[in-house]
């Protein structure tokens, strides 16, 4: 059931997102240098909040990565800046870590217009959220995560509560603390920033905070599932120029072979950089070293340490 104005103007008034910065209260005298340090001290605070939730985080990148792992799917639900971040963090899957672009989804409050133009309205509604988790075919296999500064937005709210109907594991992002929601995930990453250097402006402090969970949480599981040797992604996709000679580099870095050595050896497996390593590092066959890495469920190091 929608809040009536009366309603809405109270959660505001309690909510520390929407509470005026002590810090910045002079900010409009303030010239640009004064401005733009004003913002960075504030920023700096982000990371120290971040640090104090690292437990609850790691659970949900293993989380993550165990229903990945069984064919499940990461689907993030947000309305406005989170729903950008969730649809953002969603897009450099794909290109970065090698997945099928319907492993990571984002969802935004209004659609795909949205992304590019404001629809504040849209997200006002908890049906909306349980529609979209609907129209997403949720199941038990998938796990949810509603991104949300206020933990209050209606959109978000309304798809967690659906996934939770479905089964699926859920899990709310949100810059306010766990005793301000007034609902129960399953689990909760509440990363608490304090005010805004613009009061309620939260593309600021709790975007910030918001990307650097999803950073961790994607980037965490995919390292989890294999996606990354040493400290290199080498399951990228070869969608572009740059990541065709990245993966050429990646290959004579680790190989010590030369850029047409690297070249040829990435035609033979096809443009797929793990296969290459491993042909190249154990001298096998494209299909031997796809065997391998099968056999070790893709991670290059196991085959490498195992297999020599």
């Amino acid at each position: 059931m929608s809040k009536t104005g009366r309603e809405l103007y109270e959660q505001l008034n309690s909510l520390l997102t929407e509470q005026r910065n002590s810090n910045t209260e002079k900010i409009d005298l303030a010239d640009s240098l004064e401005i733009v340090t004003l913002i960075n001290e504030e920023d700096r605070k982000v990371a120290d909040a971040v640090q104090k939730k690292l437990q609850v985080i790691a659970d949900i990148v293993e989380l993550t990565a165990q229903k990945l792992s069984e064919g499940g799917r990461l689907l993030y639900f947000g309305a406005g800046t989170s729903g950008r971040l969730g649809i953002l963090d969603s897009a450099e899957c794909p290109p970065t870590f090698g997945t099928d672009p319907t492993v990571v989804q984002g969802f935004i409050a209004g659609g795909k217009q949205a992304v590019f133009k404001a629809k504040e309205g849209a997200e006002d509604h908890e049906n909306n959220g349980a529609d979209a988790v609907d129209a997403a075919n949720v199941t038990d296999t998938d796990i949810v995560i509603g991104l949300a500064a206020s933990g209050r937005t209606p959109y978000v709210v309304g798809a967690l509560k659906e996934a939770n109907k479905r089964g699926a594991l859920n899990c709310l992002v949100t810059t306010v603390s766990r005793d301000q929601l007034d609902f129960e995930p399953d689990h909760v990453i509440d990363v608490p920033v304090g005010p805004e250097v613009i009061m309620g402006s939260t593309r600021m402090k709790s975007a910030t905070a918001q990307k650097m969970v999803l950073n961790m949480i994607t980037t965490g599981a995919m390292i989890r599932l294999g996606k990354i040797y040493e400290n290199v992604m080498v399951d990228l996709q070869l969608t572009n120029n740059k990541l065709v000679e990245r993966a050429k580099r990646i290959i004579c870095y680790f190989t010590e072979c030369n850029y047409e050595e690297a070249a040829s050896i990435l035609e033979e497996a096809g443009g797929h950089v793990k296969t290459a390593l491993v042909m190249k590092l154990l001298g096998v066959s494209k299909m031997n070293a796809v065997q391998l890495l099968e056999k070790h469920d893709g991670f290059v190091r196991k085959v490498i340490q195992e297999e020599k």
